[in-house]
Protein backbone atom coordinates (compact mmCIF):
# COMPACT_ATOMS: atom_id res chain seq x y z
CA UNK A 1 0.00 0.00 0.00
CA UNK A 2 1.76 3.76 -1.10
CA UNK A 3 0.77 6.48 0.78
CA UNK A 4 1.35 9.65 -0.63
CA UNK A 5 1.66 12.82 1.19
CA UNK A 6 -1.79 14.09 1.48
CA UNK A 7 -2.70 10.60 2.72
CA UNK A 8 0.01 11.29 5.50
CA UNK A 9 -1.41 14.75 5.83
CA UNK A 10 -5.24 13.77 6.08
CA UNK A 11 -4.27 11.19 9.25
CA UNK A 12 -2.20 13.67 10.86
CA UNK A 13 -5.42 15.71 10.78
CA UNK A 14 -7.46 13.26 12.10
CA UNK A 15 -4.93 12.31 14.71
CA UNK A 16 -4.78 16.09 15.81
CA UNK A 17 -8.09 16.11 16.20
CA UNK A 18 -8.83 12.53 18.13
CA UNK A 19 -5.88 13.76 21.14
CA UNK A 20 -7.30 16.58 22.71
CA UNK A 21 -10.66 14.34 23.52
CA UNK A 22 -8.09 11.32 24.15
CA UNK A 23 -6.57 13.83 26.91
CA UNK A 24 -9.72 15.15 28.14
CA UNK A 25 -11.19 11.16 28.72
CA UNK A 26 -7.71 10.07 30.36
CA UNK A 27 -7.81 13.33 32.34
CA UNK A 28 -11.86 12.63 33.41
CA UNK A 29 -10.35 8.70 34.25
CA UNK A 30 -7.81 10.08 36.37
CA UNK A 31 -10.35 12.30 38.15
CA UNK A 32 -12.74 10.17 38.77
CA UNK A 33 -10.12 7.31 40.25
CA UNK A 34 -8.67 10.24 42.53
CA UNK A 35 -11.93 11.23 43.63
CA UNK A 36 -12.80 7.37 44.69
CA UNK A 37 -9.38 6.72 46.22
CA UNK A 38 -10.09 10.10 48.75
CA UNK A 39 -13.89 8.54 49.30
CA UNK A 40 -12.13 5.73 50.81
CA UNK A 41 -9.41 7.28 52.56
CA UNK A 42 -12.09 9.04 54.24
CA UNK A 43 -15.05 7.04 54.50
CA UNK A 44 -16.90 10.03 53.35
CA UNK A 45 -18.94 11.57 50.16
CA UNK A 46 -16.66 13.68 48.43
CA UNK A 47 -17.60 16.93 46.34
CA UNK A 48 -15.81 19.29 44.53
CA UNK A 49 -16.82 22.84 44.08
CA UNK A 50 -14.00 24.56 41.70
CA UNK A 51 -14.02 27.55 39.71
CA UNK A 52 -11.49 29.17 37.75
CA UNK A 53 -11.39 32.12 35.01
CA UNK A 54 -12.10 30.22 31.55
CA UNK A 55 -10.51 31.38 27.84
CA UNK A 56 -12.57 30.46 25.07
CA UNK A 57 -10.14 28.94 22.16
CA UNK A 58 -11.36 30.85 19.51
CA UNK A 59 -11.77 34.56 20.91
CA UNK A 60 -9.99 34.25 23.97
CA UNK A 61 -12.46 36.18 26.15
CA UNK A 62 -12.11 35.61 30.16
CA UNK A 63 -15.45 34.46 31.84
CA UNK A 64 -15.40 34.43 35.65
CA UNK A 65 -16.78 31.04 36.86
CA UNK A 66 -18.99 31.90 40.31
CA UNK A 67 -21.34 29.72 42.29
CA UNK A 68 -24.68 29.02 40.00
CA UNK A 69 -27.91 27.65 40.09
CA UNK A 70 -26.54 24.82 37.83
CA UNK A 71 -24.05 24.44 40.57
CA UNK A 72 -26.27 24.35 43.40
CA UNK A 73 -28.21 21.56 41.79
CA UNK A 74 -25.77 19.17 41.23
CA UNK A 75 -24.71 20.13 44.86
CA UNK A 76 -28.30 19.13 46.21
CA UNK A 77 -28.34 15.80 44.10
CA UNK A 78 -25.36 14.86 45.81
CA UNK A 79 -26.34 15.48 48.99
CA UNK A 80 -29.13 13.95 48.71
CA UNK A 81 -27.77 10.72 47.46
CA UNK A 82 -25.54 10.31 50.67
CA UNK A 83 -27.12 8.63 53.63
CA UNK A 84 -27.54 10.68 56.52
CA UNK A 85 -24.59 8.45 58.34
CA UNK A 86 -21.96 9.22 55.90
CA UNK A 87 -19.66 12.39 56.28
CA UNK A 88 -19.44 15.00 53.37
CA UNK A 89 -16.15 16.29 52.61
CA UNK A 90 -16.53 19.89 50.27
CA UNK A 91 -13.24 20.51 48.74
CA UNK A 92 -14.05 24.90 47.75
CA UNK A 93 -12.20 26.59 45.54
CA UNK A 94 -14.37 29.40 44.56
CA UNK A 95 -14.75 33.58 44.27
CA UNK A 96 -18.34 33.32 45.67
CA UNK A 97 -21.53 33.47 43.61
CA UNK A 98 -24.79 33.69 43.52
CA UNK A 99 -26.46 34.44 46.92
CA UNK A 100 -29.53 31.92 46.13
CA UNK A 101 -27.75 29.11 44.99
CA UNK A 102 -24.95 29.99 47.95
CA UNK A 103 -27.74 29.67 50.58
CA UNK A 104 -29.36 26.34 49.34
CA UNK A 105 -26.35 24.60 49.35
CA UNK A 106 -25.49 25.62 53.01
CA UNK A 107 -28.63 24.82 54.00
CA UNK A 108 -28.51 21.71 52.71
CA UNK A 109 -25.16 21.14 54.19
CA UNK A 110 -26.40 22.43 57.61
CA UNK A 111 -29.25 19.98 57.24
CA UNK A 112 -27.24 16.87 57.18
CA UNK A 113 -26.88 14.63 60.05
CA UNK A 114 -23.34 13.49 60.07
CA UNK A 115 -20.14 15.48 59.90
CA UNK A 116 -19.79 18.21 56.81
CA UNK A 117 -15.77 19.00 56.68
CA UNK A 118 -14.54 21.70 53.99
CA UNK A 119 -11.32 21.51 52.70
CA UNK A 120 -9.76 24.93 51.30
CA UNK A 121 -6.72 24.73 49.41
CA UNK A 122 -6.21 28.54 48.07
CA UNK A 123 -9.15 30.07 48.74
CA UNK A 124 -12.93 30.52 49.20
CA UNK A 125 -14.35 34.02 49.44
CA UNK A 126 -17.91 35.82 50.05
CA UNK A 127 -20.32 32.87 48.93
CA UNK A 128 -17.07 30.01 49.40
CA UNK A 129 -16.60 31.60 52.84
CA UNK A 130 -20.35 31.35 53.92
CA UNK A 131 -20.48 27.44 52.44
CA UNK A 132 -17.30 26.84 54.59
CA UNK A 133 -19.11 28.26 57.69
CA UNK A 134 -22.08 26.06 57.41
CA UNK A 135 -19.07 23.18 57.85
CA UNK A 136 -18.08 21.65 61.03
CA UNK A 137 -14.51 21.61 60.19
CA UNK A 138 -12.77 23.98 58.38
CA UNK A 139 -9.17 22.50 57.25
CA UNK A 140 -7.45 25.06 55.40
CA UNK A 141 -3.86 25.19 53.72
CA UNK A 142 -1.73 27.56 56.11
CA UNK A 143 -1.81 30.09 53.34
CA UNK A 144 -5.24 29.74 52.33
CA UNK A 145 -7.57 32.83 52.51
CA UNK A 146 -11.11 33.31 53.91
CA UNK A 147 -13.59 36.33 53.03
CA UNK A 148 -16.36 38.81 54.30
CA UNK A 149 -19.64 37.83 53.27
CA UNK A 150 -21.23 41.59 53.41
CA UNK A 151 -23.84 41.74 50.86
CA UNK A 152 -23.32 43.45 47.55
CA UNK A 153 -25.94 45.83 45.60
CA UNK A 154 -24.61 45.90 41.95
CA UNK A 155 -21.02 47.70 41.80
CA UNK A 156 -21.43 48.93 45.45
CA UNK A 157 -21.10 47.42 49.29
CA UNK A 158 -24.27 47.47 50.85
CA UNK A 159 -22.23 49.13 54.26
CA UNK A 160 -20.80 51.90 52.16
CA UNK A 161 -24.14 53.18 50.45
CA UNK A 162 -25.50 52.90 53.92
CA UNK A 163 -22.74 55.45 55.19
CA UNK A 164 -23.76 57.77 52.05
CA UNK A 165 -27.00 57.94 53.85
CA UNK A 166 -25.72 58.95 57.48
CA UNK A 167 -23.05 61.25 56.62
CA UNK A 168 -24.78 63.29 54.21
CA UNK A 169 -28.16 65.25 55.19
CA UNK A 170 -31.26 63.86 54.00
CA UNK A 171 -32.31 66.72 51.51
CA UNK A 172 -28.93 66.57 49.46
CA UNK A 173 -29.57 62.50 49.06
CA UNK A 174 -31.65 61.52 45.71
CA UNK A 175 -34.35 59.10 46.00
CA UNK A 176 -32.51 56.22 44.31
CA UNK A 177 -29.82 56.73 46.80
CA UNK A 178 -32.42 55.93 49.41
CA UNK A 179 -34.08 53.71 47.72
CA UNK A 180 -30.46 51.54 47.75
CA UNK A 181 -30.11 52.56 51.38
CA UNK A 182 -33.31 50.98 52.15
CA UNK A 183 -32.30 47.58 50.24
CA UNK A 184 -28.53 47.48 51.89
CA UNK A 185 -30.37 47.62 55.13
CA UNK A 186 -32.46 44.68 54.60
CA UNK A 187 -29.50 42.80 52.77
CA UNK A 188 -27.57 42.84 55.60
CA UNK A 189 -30.00 41.92 58.12
CA UNK A 190 -30.89 39.10 55.67
CA UNK A 191 -27.38 37.79 55.64
CA UNK A 192 -26.30 38.48 59.47
CA UNK A 193 -29.78 36.38 60.07
CA UNK A 194 -28.22 33.36 58.07
CA UNK A 195 -25.12 33.37 59.27
CA UNK A 196 -26.13 33.78 62.53
CA UNK A 197 -27.96 30.07 61.85
CA UNK A 198 -24.94 28.82 60.37
CA UNK A 199 -22.78 29.42 63.65
CA UNK A 200 -25.42 27.83 65.66
CA UNK A 201 -25.55 25.00 63.91
CA UNK A 202 -25.32 22.17 66.67
CA UNK A 203 -25.66 18.45 64.39
CA UNK A 204 -23.95 16.61 64.78
CA UNK A 205 -22.38 18.89 67.96
CA UNK A 206 -21.64 22.66 68.08
CA UNK A 207 -19.20 24.23 66.02
CA UNK A 208 -18.83 27.72 67.74
CA UNK A 209 -18.69 28.47 71.17
CA UNK A 210 -21.46 30.95 72.25
CA UNK A 211 -19.92 34.13 72.94
CA UNK A 212 -17.72 33.96 69.39
CA UNK A 213 -21.14 34.02 67.76
CA UNK A 214 -21.74 37.55 67.27
CA UNK A 215 -18.06 38.83 66.89
CA UNK A 216 -17.88 36.74 63.79
CA UNK A 217 -21.48 37.73 62.39
CA UNK A 218 -20.33 41.85 62.98
CA UNK A 219 -16.79 40.74 61.24
CA UNK A 220 -17.58 39.31 58.52
CA UNK A 221 -21.06 41.22 57.42
CA UNK A 222 -21.21 44.68 58.22
CA UNK A 223 -18.60 45.77 55.56
CA UNK A 224 -15.50 46.87 57.94
CA UNK A 225 -13.16 45.76 55.33
CA UNK A 226 -13.63 45.34 51.74
CA UNK A 227 -15.20 43.10 49.88
CA UNK A 228 -11.79 41.10 48.81
CA UNK A 229 -10.14 41.19 51.78
CA UNK A 230 -8.41 37.67 52.61
CA UNK A 231 -9.23 36.08 55.87
CA UNK A 232 -6.06 34.38 57.08
CA UNK A 233 -5.87 31.21 58.74
CA UNK A 234 -4.75 33.23 61.42
CA UNK A 235 -7.35 36.09 61.63
CA UNK A 236 -10.19 32.65 61.29
CA UNK A 237 -9.20 31.12 64.01
CA UNK A 238 -9.10 34.56 66.52
CA UNK A 239 -12.76 34.91 65.67
CA UNK A 240 -13.46 31.55 66.92
CA UNK A 241 -14.33 29.40 63.60
CA UNK A 242 -13.40 25.59 63.82
CA UNK A 243 -10.26 26.14 61.61
CA UNK A 244 -7.41 22.74 61.32
CA UNK A 245 -4.16 23.84 59.44
CA UNK A 246 -2.52 21.00 57.12
CA UNK A 247 -4.35 19.62 54.02
CA UNK A 248 -3.61 16.26 53.16
CA UNK A 249 -1.51 15.25 49.98
CA UNK A 250 -4.58 13.87 48.26
CA UNK A 251 -6.21 17.12 48.27
CA UNK A 252 -3.64 18.74 46.35
CA UNK A 253 -3.09 15.91 43.76
CA UNK A 254 -6.84 16.58 43.37
CA UNK A 255 -6.74 20.05 42.22
CA UNK A 256 -3.51 19.20 39.83
CA UNK A 257 -6.35 17.55 37.80
CA UNK A 258 -8.16 20.71 37.36
CA UNK A 259 -5.39 23.10 36.10
CA UNK A 260 -6.34 26.32 34.01
CA UNK A 261 -8.47 24.74 31.65
CA UNK A 262 -8.99 25.91 27.66
CA UNK A 263 -12.90 24.98 27.20
CA UNK A 264 -15.73 24.31 29.43
CA UNK A 265 -16.27 21.69 32.19
CA UNK A 266 -18.59 20.73 34.87
CA UNK A 267 -17.63 22.74 37.75
CA UNK A 268 -19.38 20.03 40.81
CA UNK A 269 -17.92 16.70 40.22
CA UNK A 270 -18.96 14.00 42.44
CA UNK A 271 -19.22 10.07 41.87
CA UNK A 272 -22.90 9.58 40.61
CA UNK A 273 -24.27 7.17 42.83
CA UNK A 274 -25.83 6.22 46.62
CA UNK A 275 -23.38 4.80 49.36
CA UNK A 276 -25.87 2.15 50.75
CA UNK A 277 -23.03 0.03 52.00
CA UNK A 278 -22.03 0.21 55.44
CA UNK A 279 -18.62 1.69 56.01
CA UNK A 280 -16.36 1.40 59.39
CA UNK A 281 -16.33 4.43 61.61
CA UNK A 282 -13.64 6.51 61.45
CA UNK A 283 -11.24 8.18 65.01
CA UNK A 284 -12.34 11.31 65.63
CA UNK A 285 -10.61 14.18 64.09
CA UNK A 286 -7.99 16.10 66.35
CA UNK A 287 -7.69 19.59 66.43
CA UNK A 288 -11.61 20.25 66.84
CA UNK A 289 -12.07 23.76 68.36
CA UNK A 290 -14.57 22.88 71.21
CA UNK A 291 -13.80 19.86 73.89
CA UNK A 292 -16.81 16.71 73.85
CA UNK A 293 -19.75 16.81 75.34
CA UNK A 294 -18.65 14.89 78.24
CA UNK A 295 -16.08 17.34 79.74
CA UNK A 296 -18.33 20.28 78.96
CA UNK A 297 -20.86 19.02 81.08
Amino acid sequence: MNFNFFDLFWIFLVISSLQPVLQRRTTEMRRVQALREFERGRNSRVILLIHRQESLSLLGIPLSRYITIEDSEQVLRAIRLTPPDVPIDLILHTPGGLVLATEQIARALIRHPAKVTVFVPHYAMSGGTMLALAADEIVMDANAVLGPVDPQLGNFPAASILKVVEDKPIGEIDDQTLIMADLSRKAIQQVQRFVRTLLKDAIPQPKIQPENIEKIVDTLTTGQVTHDYPVTVEEATELGLPITVGLPRSIYNLMEFYPQPQGGRPSVQYIPMPYGERRPALPSPKGRPLPDTAERS
